[in-house]
Formats: C-alpha cells, structure tokens, sequence
C-alpha cells in the first residue's frame, strides 16, 4: 500500500507543479490578442556550408522537427496570435550557416503557435532548441549530427534518435517540468546519464554499469551516442530499440 500511496502522491504533485509551471510562463505576456489563423513557409536553399548551426526559441507551444529535406530547410508556420508571428534569421559564410527561429515567450487562452521544420540529411548539424511551454516532437534519427541540446520548461518532449549514425554525437536534454521520452538506435554504441528530482527512470533496452547506462551488445562499436539527460519534475523514459 505504501508504494501505492507513493505513487499517487508523486503523480499530484507533478500534475500540480506542471499546471503551475504552465500558468506562470502564461502570466508572462499581458495583453494578448487572438487574430485570423496564419499560415506561412519559409524555405532556405542549400548552400556550400559544411555544417549548419540551428538554434529554435519558441514560447509556447508545438514543435516538430524532422530531416529529409532536400533543401537547407523547409518550415510550416501556422500561429492566430499576431506578436507570434516566428522570426527566421539566417547567415553563412560558404562554410558554415547559421538559422535561429524564434519568437516571444507567452502564452494565451485559445492561442495556436505550430512549428513544423524539416532538414536536410547531409549537412553536419548542430541543434539547439529551447520551448518555455508545450510539446516538441523531434524525429532526428536521419539528420548528420554533430550535437543536439534541448531544453524544456514545462510539458513533454520526444526525441526519436533511431537511425544509422555514421559519427559519434553528445545529446543533452533539460525538462524543467513534464515528461521526456528518448529513443536511441539499438546499432550503435550508448553511453547515458538521466537524473530526474522527483519523478520516475524508465530505460528499456539499456545495461547499467558504473553509474551510465549502456548498450551492452554494441559496446566497442565505432558510433557512439553520448546522452545527458536531467529533469526536474516528472518522469524519463530512455528506450533502446
């Protein structure tokens, strides 16, 4: 009865900082005014750039993230909140781009802010995102990654690393409060830390072994996923398939 009990206390809690978390990012922003549904693209061509460097800051809501791009990039747009409108800025040097899409932090009743973005497969990326409030889906399996770093305020984040990687990248995720889900390529070698203040450690498919999980019939394989995985309130799912 006491791991039941256990159990339902720490599922309250996490539901009520989690609320909590959500209406103190939504306080953030006074004033908000709904306007028409928007919907806009933004497409940047590939350039000579070796590598590209992309940096999301969204305020609240939804982002998706895939590869298989022919282009540098292509983006769906759709928010009804006229200050939301994502602000795409974009540089290179013939050796390396950089693409940052932002827009302001907040939120607001019956508010739509959608992000869709997909990328190209073969240039070397590094990946940066950083949403106050919602859900980021980020299918990142096919992308050249050089590093991924994403951090979330508050709600659920999945990140779906399965592929066929051909170099070594570090991964780092932050949930301040909510969920985080990770799938990690089974065909390659792991090497994963994930923390969590109060909430639960799920790992599927993983061995521990000296304070790291790893994947134990891949260990001295030439690809390795660094993962770095830290959440403040709610539950860690590492699943190796």
């Amino acid at each position: 009865m006491n791991d039941v009990w256990e159990k339902q206390v720490l599922l309250m809690v996490r539901r009520t900082l989690l609320a909590i978390g959500i209406v103190s990012l939504a306080a953030c922003t006074d004033g908000v005014r709904l306007g028409e549904p928007v919907h806009e693209t933004k497409i940047l061509e590939l350039d000579k750039s070796e590598m590209t460097r992309v940096e999301l800051k969204m305020g609240a809501g939804e982002l998706r993230v895939a590869g298989g791009s022919p282009k540098l990039m292509e983006a769906d747009f759709n928010y009804n909140v006229p200050g939301w409108k994502p602000q795409v800025d974009y540089h290179s040097t013939g050796v390396r781009s950089d693409i940052e899409i932002s827009n302001p932090t907040g939120s607001a009743p019956h508010g739509e802010s959608k992000w869709n973005l997909r990328f190209n497969d073969s240039v070397l990326t590094d990946l940066i995102a950083r949403l106050g409030a919602g859900e980021a889906h980020l299918q990142l399996g096919s992308l050249n990654l050089r590093s991924v770093d994403v951090n979330l305020g508050a709600g659920e984040v999945e990140v779906d690393l399965r592929g066929d990687p051909k170099r070594s990248y570090d991964v780092q995720i932050k949930g301040g409060v909510g969920q985080a889900t990770v799938y990690l390529p089974s065909n390659v070698a792991i090497s994963a830390t994930a923390a969590g203040g109060i909430g639960e450690i799920n790992v599927r498919g993983l061995e521990k072994r000296n304070g790291r999980w790893i994947n134990p019939k891949k260990e001295n394989a030439p690809v390795t996923i660094r993962l770095d995985v830290k959440g403040g309130v709610g539950q860690i799912d590492l699943v190796a398939e």
